[in-house]
């Protein structure tokens, strides 16, 4: 999920940067890429990604 986030991410970025769209700053190409790769840090991390570490113990 965070994989597609952070693309979708990069994706809106690479539509400002293409029709040179100005924006305020807070949504500026840069800060969108850079918050895409926050995310894929996340995801490469292991966040998000639905790991839960096993039990210990017998089962029953």
């Amino acid at each position: 999920m965070l994989a597609i986030v952070a693309a979708a991410l990069f994706f809106i970025a690479f539509i400002i940067r293409v029709t040179e769209t100005s924006t305020q700053l807070v949504f500026s190409e840069t800060s969108l890429m850079l918050l895409g790769l926050a995310f894929l840090a996340a995801h490469s991390a292991g966040l998000g990604s639905g790991w839960t570490p096993r039990r210990s113990g017998r089962r029953r």
